[in-house]
C-alpha cells in the first residue's frame, strides 16, 4: 500500500511552525534515516510527556500530554509525508489509548491520586511522569510502524496494534529499568 506524496503534505491546518526540518528533506530519504529521525523525535516526546506528567493539577497534565501525541503525530505524519489533520490526529490517538491503554497503564488511576493532598500527590508525582512517557513512547511507535508499513490516518485501526503496543511499552518500561540500574 505504497503512498504518493501529495500537496496536503505540507499541512494546511495553518501550522507554519510546525514544519521544522522534516519538511525540508528531500523525497530520497532513505527508510533507515526515516526510522532514525522519527525514533529520535518520538524519544523526545515521550521525556517532554513525562515531563508533562510532574504537573501537579488533576488533568491539566492530561490535557498537556494529549496536546504533545498530537503534536508528535504531526511530526511523524510529516517525516513520513502522510497527510494530517487535527480532527483525525485527535480521534485516533484518543481509541488507541482507549483500545488498549487505560486496561493496563494506571494513569487514571494516577491521576485520581492527585485529588489526595499531600501523600497522594507526592506518589502520582513519581507515577504519572513515567507513565505518561511510556505511553507516549508507544504511541510514537505504533504510528511508525503503521507509516512504514504504507498505512495513513485513514485506514488506521487501533485494535490491530494491541498487542504491539503492549510491546512498546513493555521494552519501554526494560528500558527506563535498566537505565536507571546502570546509573547506580
Amino acid at each position: 500500500m505504497a503512498k504518493e506524496p501529495s500537496a496536503s503534505a505540507t499541512h494546511d491546518d495553518g501550522d507554519k511552525g510546525a514544519l521544522k526540518t522534516s519538511d525540508t528533506k528531500s523525497d530520497a530519504t532513505t527508510p533507515e534515516s526515516r526510522h532514525a529521525d522519527a525514533t529520535k523525535m518520538v524519544e523526545r516526546f515521550a521525556m517532554w510527556s513525562g515531563a508533562a506528567g510532574l504537573i501537579p493539577v488533576p488533568f491539566v497534565d492530561l490535557v498537556a500530554i494529549g496536546g504533545l501525541q498530537l503534536q508528535m503525530l504531526r511530526r511523524l505524519s510529516q517525516i513520513y509525508q502522510v497527510p494530517f489533520t487535527d480532527n483525525r490526529g485527535k480521534a485516533l490517538i484518543t481509541s488507541l489509548l482507549g483500545a488498549a491503554i487505560p486496561t493496563s497503564s494506571g494513569l487514571g488511576a494516577a491521576e485520581l491520586l492527585k485529588a489526595i493532598p499531600l501523600l497522594g500527590t507526592a506518589i502520582a508525582a513519581f507515577v504519572t511522569p513515567a507513565l505518561a512517557a511510556a505511553s507516549t513512547f508507544a504511541v510514537g511507535k505504533v504510528f511508525m510502524q503503521h507509516f512504514e508499513t504504507g498505512g495513513t490516518l485513514l485506514d488506521f485501526n487501533p485494535p490491530d496494534y494491541r498487542e504491539f503496543l503492549k510491546g512498546q511499552k513493555e521494552m519501554w518500561v526494560k528500558r527506563s529499568s535498566s537505565s536507571t540500574t546502570s546509573t547506580t
